[in-house]
């Protein structure tokens, strides 16, 4: 299947490092022009400057701005007025005793995790409407089905996102616009090596000690070790390309059979 996404603009928020910088990646490669964002300017150039190497000539945009606040909105539609694919992949997340998370830390994930993802698209479906092309993408979790007691307030959040890209998919019935949500599962990102070496020894090598750490820890999983960044990448480049017309409204996994049912 060749991907071609020339002509088309992105923009991937949270995209500085871990699945959101492959996903940049993998939608430059493609073509696309790529925003590229993250709250500081240094780690944006810094970004940017890397995903060059990967992505030799793609054309990526440096968008410094905090998109969970609305003044950071407004700054990623300064810097990129019109957007034909939106990545909304900017996401915290934490482990926490349920009944010490505070107001405020409710607030946060909700703010952070699915208000800032509502906000852009309200502000660029529109557009894409209008011009009969588009795509919108929501990056959730397997918290949003199988949710943590420990990260209730993530899981929470990560449900939302299922119930904002399935309304905005109906609100974008017929346009040519397709909505969509990808809910990825356990991913070796920044700090992952970490966490897993703190379960298991650090004598062993990383292969050997992911795997045991999915088989003791996260005995679900099917595919019994942890997810690469580009492989969520994959999922959402062929989301955004023209092959994916006919896939709208849906919440598509890339899980390795973490979630144990057929359904989302």
């Amino acid at each position: 299947m060749h991907i071609d996404l020339k002509g088309r603009t992105a923009l991937v928020t949270g995209s500085t490092q871990g699945i959101g910088a492959a996903i940049a990646v993998g939608l430059a490669r493609a073509g696309a022009r790529v925003g590229v964002n993250g709250r500081s300017r240094e780690r944006v150039e810094s970004a940017v400057a890397s995903l060059a190497v990967e992505a030799p000539g793609a054309d990526l945009v440096a968008v410094t701005a905090d998109v969970a606040t609305e003044e950071g909105a407004a700054a990623v539609e300064d810097a990129l007025p019109q957007v034909d694919i939106l990545v909304n992949n900017l996401g915290i997340f934490g482990a926490k005793d349920p009944l010490e998370i505070t107001d405020d830390e409710w607030r946060r994930y909700f703010e952070v995790n699915v208000l800032a993802a509502v906000r852009l698209t309200r502000m660029f479906l529109p557009g894409m409407a209008e011009r009969g092309w588009g795509r919108v993408q929501y990056l959730a979790s397997d918290s949003a089905v199988a949710v943590p007691a420990e990260m209730i307030h993530y899981g929470m959040s990560k449900t939302a996102l299922l119930a904002v890209s399935r309304g905005f998919a109906k609100q974008a019935a017929g346009t040519g616009v397709t909505v969509n949500s990808v809910i990825a599962g356990p991913t070796h990102t920044g700090g992952v090596e970490d966490f897993v070496y703190e379960l298991v020894d650090r004598e062993v090598p990383w292969d050997e000690a992911q795997r045991t750490f999915m088989r003791e820890r996260r005995p679900q999983s099917l595919l019994q070790r942890l997810i690469e960044p580009e492989e969520i990448a994959n999922m959402v480049v062929y989301l955004s390309s023209e092959q994916a017309s006919a896939t709208t409204g849906g919440a598509l996994r890339v899980d390795g059979g973490y979630v144990d049912s057929i359904l989302p």
